[in-house]
């Protein structure tokens, strides 16, 4: 009886074991399925201010450092702009101020001033101060407030980022001296994703990233801190090898991702997946923004000079990057505190919020920048 007990036991353990690993084998297939044939695919969202976005583009052309700026606006007038934001948003009005006085780019410098208009079209006193530039009388003070213009960058979970972004500069600042792509710009991509985390990994954050002020490392549909997903890292690689690829970047980088074993799955999602070094997270992404602008180059629509359109590409994917005139600013949907924001406008709000600029200052491209 003792014998036909333990093996009822033994058979009941086995038949255990196997329904375990059947049920891991069903969600690792489905996973899988559900990734190749994009059923995991954000369908992207138009972003509200896109017709603000086109303004701004049409405002600046196709600028390059060769080109004359044909925009009405001086030190003087930066000056007394940042004078009135003082009165308003003196933290935002410093960051510009910083950015300016460190990079003396007049034109990034109003970039900067646009995108913080982009959230102070309905204050008619501030346009009223603003407009006011002939006068010659100081600015009235204000009630100063601690708080930035771009709501989103006034969660606590900002902060954190901020600290932990630090702590990667090193890798970062090595990823774009490897692929021309200036460090500011492969950030831009990293805060776009990071972001997008703070409300869907809430039980995360609070346990650890927030705690140890570190960044969230994907390893389901997307992987590593810049959230590569798997076909996207195998389109990176193929690109770099294809010289008939619009997207083909050159010999200098054809061997940029190399695979050191045989067994290549295993390697890339190691190498994105690692939680103490984020390198190839940052120089999968820095690739795959470089690509696609040369894409959009060889095709006649430069569009380096606009980040919000390259973060709206990178997270959409390549499958939608189709150059034409005026493009739209948009992607994944970012729900922060209750509030919408698009993935590409996330990513220019904070290229041209000042914000972590002593880490990573504006170059003097934005592509194969050649100031260190």
């Amino acid at each position: 009886m003792k014998n036909s007990g333990s093996h009822k036991i033994l058979r009941y353990l086995l038949v255990g074991f196997v329904v375990f690993f059947a049920l891991i084998g069903l969600a690792l297939t489905s996973a899988y399925f559900a990734v190749k044939f994009h059923i995991t695919d954000d369908s992207g969202v138009v972003d509200l201010n896109d017709r603000y976005f086109q303004d701004i583009k049409d405002k600046y052309g196709h600028a390059s450092d060769n080109d004359s700026i044909k925009v009405n606006f001086s030190e003087a007038r930066l000056l007394h702009n940042l004078s009135v934001l003082s009165k308003y948003y003196p933290a935002n009005a410093f960051f510009i101020q910083n950015a300016y006085y460190k990079s003396h780019n007049l034109l990034e410098a109003q970039r900067m001033i646009h995108a913080v208009d982009l959230y102070m079209q309905d204050n008619a006193q501030y346009h009223s101060e603003v407009n006011q530039f002939e006068e010659t009388n100081g600015p009235k003070q204000g009630q100063a407030s601690t708080k930035s213009v771009f709501e989103w960058m006034n969660i606590n979970e900002w902060q954190d980022f901020k600290l932990a972004v630090a702590k990667d500069k090193h890798l970062i600042d090595s990823a774009a001296y490897m692929t021309g792509v200036e460090p500011r710009l492969i950030v831009a991509m990293l805060v776009g994703e990071q972001i997008r985390l703070f409300n869907s990994s809430r039980e995360a954050y609070k346990k650890w990233i927030g705690p140890l002020k570190i960044l969230s490392v994907e390893t389901t549909f997307s992987l590593g801190v810049t959230g590569i997903k798997v076909p996207t890292a195998q389109r990176i690689e193929q690109n770099l090898m294809d010289s008939t690829s619009l997207f083909y970047l050159g010999e200098k980088y054809k061997h940029l991702l190399d695979f050191q074993t045989k067994n290549t799955a295993q390697e890339r999602f190691n190498r994105l997946t690692s939680y103490k070094n984020h390198y190839y997270s940052y120089l999968y992404a820095a690739l795959n923004v470089k690509q696609i602008k040369v894409q959009w180059e060889k095709s006649g629509f430069p569009i380096n000079d606009r980040p919000e359109i390259l973060a709206t590409l990178y997270n959409i994917g390549y499958e939608v990057s189709v150059p034409k005139e005026n493009p739209v600013v948009g992607g994944s949907g970012i729900n922060i505190k209750g509030k919408k924001y698009s993935f590409g406008a996330v990513a220019y709000e904070f290229y041209y919020s000042g914000e972590l600029y002593d880490l990573f200052p504006f170059k003097n491209a934005k592509f194969d920048f050649t100031d260190v």
